[in-house]
Parts: C-alpha cells; sequence; structure tokens
C-alpha cells in the first residue's frame, strides 16, 4: 500500500530546480578547471619556445655585431631576419589567451546564475531567513561566495596572462622573459585554495563520495 505524503517527514524535493543547477554548475566549473590547465601547459609550452627563440636570436645577433662592427657601415650591417617560427608560436599563444578568456567569461557566467539562484530565495523566502540546504550543509549563499572567489582569481590571472601574451615577444631582457614564464607556469593569482574550494563543492553537491 503507497503511504500518503502526509506518513512521512515533510522535506524538501531531492533536486529541485535551482539545486539541480547548482549541482550543474559545480560540474562546469570542474570541468573549466581542467580546460583551463590544460590551456595554460600549452601556452607554456608555447612561451617557453618563445624565449628560447628570443634568447638564441640575441645571441645570434651579437656574434653579427662583433663580426661587423670593424668591417661594415651601418648601411652594410645585415637586417634582422623574419623568423616565421617565432611568428607561429605567438600567433599560437594569442590563441590559447583566447581560449582561456572564453573560459574564465564562462566561469563569470556560472557565478551570475548563482547569484541569480541566491536572489530567487530571498524573494521567496525573505532576506536573513535560514533554508533548509540544498545538498548538505552548504545555504546557497556559499555557493555564490565559492563561484565568486574562484572567478576572482581566474580574473586576475587572466589579466596577468594578457600582459605577458603582449610583452613577451618584444623584450629584450632575458630575465624579465624568465619571470614571464615562471609566471605563467606558477600561476601567482590561482590559490592553492582553488582546488580545496572545487573539491568541497563536489562533495556536496554529489559529484564525489566521502
Amino acid at each position: 500500500i503507497a503511504k500518503s505524503p502526509a506518513d512521512g517527514t515533510p522535506r524538501r524535493p531531492v533536486l529541485s530546480v535551482s539545486a539541480r543547477k547548482i549541482k550543474d554548475n559545480a560540474a562546469d566549473w570542474h570541468n573549466l578547471m581542467m580546460k583551463w590547465e590544460r590551456l595554460n601547459d600549452n601556452g607554456f609550452t608555447m612561451a617557453n619556445k618563445i624565449v628560447n627563440m628570443k634568447i638564441g636570436e640575441q645571441f645570434q645577433d651579437n656574434k653579427l655585431e662583433i663580426a661587423c662592427d670593424n668591417s661594415a657601415t651601418e648601411s652594410e650591417k645585415p637586417t634582422p631576419k623574419y623568423n616565421e617560427e617565432l611568428d607561429n608560436c605567438c600567433a599560437e599563444l594569442l590563441q590559447t589567451l583566447k581560449h582561456m578568456t572564453k573560459i574564465q567569461l564562462k566561469m563569470e557566467k556560472l557565478t551570475s546564475t548563482t547569484k541569480a539562484i541566491c536572489d530567487l530565495e530571498t524573494f521567496h523566502h525573505g532576506a536573513g531567513k535560514h533554508t533548509a540546504p540544498f545538498f548538505h550543509t552548504w545555504p546557497t549563499l556559499y555557493f555564490y561566495e565559492v563561484s565568486l572567489k574562484l572567478s576572482e582569481m581566474y580574473k586576475k590571472e587572466l589579466q596577468l596572462k594578457q600582459t605577458i601574451v603582449q610583452d613577451i615577444a618584444h623584450s629584450a631582457d632575458q630575465d624579465l622573459m624568465m619571470v614571464y614564464l615562471s609566471s605563467w607556469l606558477y600561476q601567482p593569482y590561482i590559490e592553492n585554495s582553488s582546488k580545496l574550494l572545487l573539491e568541497a563543492m563536489l562533495l556536496e553537491t554529489g559529484h564525489r563520495q566521502c
């Protein structure tokens, strides 16, 4: 005999529309962060090639200058030749940056979606009122706070990468080029806590098991 709803303890639906959206967002965060890491690796490979070619060119130029100093006038000195491989690497690094920009915009959209869910809860239940968590312990607002924190990290990191892409092929300072390389690889604005926040969000929404 089927029990009537009154026989059981009243509880929130297993997954409401808002809860399903938050759960989907958590999976999207995971996928976007994994894609970002792959792009970061690809970008570092290209940036490393660019720096190595720039250093190689400087070495050759220095040798040419020494050889030409006493035997040629300014007009006779060879002009810098076009480096197709360097140009291709710069184009590929720029393409990687464009993909990372799209990912960061998607992260911002996830954050704004979560904010909208918070606003909807406030509208239905009133400001300052605590409703039952969608999943285990996190209030809805905490999903927004985590999303915002992650989104801000990647936004700042993207701005740094934009600077690196603009300058790396034009810099003649080897020390500065090495700083650019290191910054690209280690991503100073993406804190170690980002992985913990992601894992906690996946655990809370049931994508990860204890």
